[in-house]
Formats: C-alpha cells, structure tokens, sequence
C-alpha cells in the first residue's frame, strides 16, 4: 500500500472519512477522482519485463487501486498490509487452502460454515490433508486444533451466526505454529478487524455487504505476512481465478457508501430482531447485537457492527415458505449484504444444518419502519 495515495488515511481517521477515499490516486489536474476501468490483456512492454504491469492475468491498475482501498479499511495507517483480489469469495477461500496446505497437513474448519466449505473439505482430503471440523460456538474448534497446520475461523457464522473468541483461538494456534485465517465477510472490515485481532490472513467475499448492490462476484485476501501473500499470489497466478477489471471497479465505487451503508443495515437489522423477539411462532432468533444472544459478549469484544444478517425458524418448511411469499419489500432471494433486503429459507439448497424453517433474512437500506412492518404482515399472513 503506497504512502503516497491520496487515499491513504491512518487510523485517526473516521470510518466514512477512510471508506470514502480509500484507494483513490494522487489527484491529477483534468483526471477524474477514480480512473475508471482498465482492460486490457498485456500492455506495452519493450526490453526487460520490469514495472508493475505486464500481463491481465498478474496484475491491472484497477485491481491496484481496489485492493489498496481493502487494505486500507483492513488494517488502517499500517503500510505493510498486502491485498489481493479474486474473481469470487471461494476463489479467496480456495487460495488460501490450497496455497498453504500440502499432503499431510492438517487443517481445522468449521462443521457450521458456509455451505460450500464442505466440498472444499472432500478436495483437500483427496489431497491428502486431514480435515477436522468443530463448530463455530463456544470456540470448539481448540478441540480439535493440536497438530493443525491452519485453523480456518467463520465469524460470525453463517446462516447460525455464532461468535468465536478470536483472539483466543488465535493465541493457542500461534503457540503452536498454527496459521490462523479468518472469514470475514459477514462483519466487513467495519466491523470486525481479524488482522487486528491477531489472524494472520483476513479473507471476505466483496460479493455480500463490502460492495453491497448485488452486481458482481468478487473476493480478496489481505495479510501482513508477505511470506504468506507470496503463495497466494503464486496460486491465483495458476488458477487464473482473477477478477475483471469492470467488477474491481464497480467493487471500488461501492466502497465509498461502505459506512453508510453499514450503519443502516446494522441498525435495520437490530430492530427487525427486536421486533420478532416476541413473536410466538419464531424460534432459534439469533443476531450478534442482541444484548441476550448467546454470542453478544463475544462479539461486543471484537466487533464494532454486528452485521446485516437475522437468523430465525418458523415451525414448519410449510410456514417458512407462506412466510417469504406474503413479503413485499424483502425480495426472495439467496446471498446478503445488499442495500435491498432478502429472506430465504436455507434448506432449500441442502448442506446447512438447520431446521426446515430455517430463515436466513438480511436487512438493506430500507426505512427501518417500513421493513418491520414488512416482515410482521408476513408473518401475521402466512398463519392464515
């Protein structure tokens, strides 16, 4: 991350003021503030192969100046903080794994992830790597930890959004020589900070929250650990699993209401929880910023926002289904993080351990009155 970028805010900074102008060139007279994309597949390139930019598949301006705005939100005013950019949050994951673990090896993920972890698990152990799983909650995961090349955290998980301690899980990992990688994507680095925390990659989808409008696929790993970085830079060079330079854009642009957008989600989100607190028909509500949520005193430790994400069950597959048709603001729809507010129930797709009324609702930028009045017709309407 360059010193020299005028979107290179310390930590003195407010969030809106870094989120802003995170990334962002040194201003040039008649340039506009962000240079818009750049395609290209080579670039001129005569004598000796020297200078940032050589070929589409290493390295583009675009991505430059997106990866340096992560960074920037990741780790504030510390210049040694790498960043790379992926083509989707599983191509991040996929890196990190398979760059870092050989035959042998063991790692630790958790059994209440994401529901493609999984099959990740099935390629690595045809790999000949040892996969352990243990949930998220209650830091289960030391359990079974002893040995472990990397230890692979979710917090908070999804769709269960329990907490773990990171800085705990962190501190026995590195006793052991445990290379520690956290998921990152349903808090954003607005509100949680793994590197802070003590991990030793940070890892997100840009798909969910980070960029928020739902109009592209992207990921990213940032670390201080250029050693680390190295590898994984190594490995999206072979896989080619690179994002386009209209996506880094775009993910750019949406930086810039990252606060904003955060802020109201989160806030939306705490009141869509407060109101089905007293619902009859709901069961299992979870949301970090409940001050009687299981994960509340973790999560009031290390996080600042508690995330856009609502989890709750409705007594049937039957009543879930009734319950996301009868909704009109909330679109039906998977993913999260966007400034339009979706619901699904999760066992549709198989590979979640959760209930058959199991609802995965995540809050956009609506009016907060609006999408609570949404979500309580539809329940009153799906018990008709």
């Amino acid at each position: 991350m360059s010193s020299g970028d005028s979107g290179s805010h310390g930590a003195g900074a407010g969030e809106g003021t870094r989120a802003v102008r995170a990334g962002l060139p040194e201003p040039v007279k008649y340039e506009p503030t962000l240079p818009g994309p750049v395609f290209a597949a080579h670039f001129h390139l005569p004598g000796e192969p020297t200078g940032p930019y050589a070929y589409g598949r290493d390295d583009n301006p675009t991505w430059t100046h997106l990866e340096r705005a992560i960074g920037e939100l990741e780790a504030p005013g510390e210049a040694g903080v790498e960043t790379l950019a992926f083509a989707s949050g599983m191509a991040a994951i996929s890196a990190v794994l398979f760059s870092q673990l050989r035959a042998g090896d063991i790692v630790v993920l958790p059994s209440d992830g994401y529901q493609v972890l999984p099959l990740v698990g099935e390629q690595l152990t045809a790999f000949g790597i040892e996969v352990r799983t243990a949930p998220t909650g209650g830091d289960a995961q030391l359990g079974v930890l002893d040995g472990a090349k990397l230890l692979w955290i979710e917090t908070p998980s999804n769709p269960g959004l329990d907490v773990c301690d990171v800085r705990r899980l962190v501190a026995a990992s590195h006793a052991q020589g445990t290379v520690v990688a956290v998921d990152n994507t349903l808090a954003t680095p607005l509100g949680q900070s793994p590197l802070e925390l003590g991990a030793d990659f940070s890892v997100a989808s840009g798909t969910k929250m980070l960029t928020g409008h739902g109009d592209l696929l992207l990921g990213y790993v940032a670390s201080r650990d250029a050693g680390l970085m190295a590898c994984v830079r190594r490995w999206r060079k072979i896989v080619g699993a690179i994002p386009g330079p209209m996506e880094a854009w775009l993910a750019h642009r949406s930086l810039a209401t990252l606060q904003l957008r955060a802020d109201r989600q989160t806030a939306n989100a705490l009141a869509v929880a407060e109101a089905l607190r007293g619902r009859p028909e709901v069961s299992g509500l979870r949301y970090p910023g409940l001050p009687d949520d299981p994960s509340h005193p973790i999560a009031l430790r290390q996080m600042r926002r508690f995330g856009c994400v609502v989890s709750f069950s409705l007594p049937t597959r039957t009543r879930a289904d009734r319950f996301l048709e009868n909704l009109r603001i909330v679109d039906d729809a998977t993913s999260f993080g966007g400034v339009r507010s979706t619901a699904e129930r999760r066992g549709r797709w198989g590979g979640d351990a959760v209930p058959e009324g199991f609802i995965r609702l995540s809050t956009g930028a609506e009016d907060p009155e609006d999408l609570v009045a949404d979500v309580l017709r539809a329940l009153d309407a799906s018990a008709e």
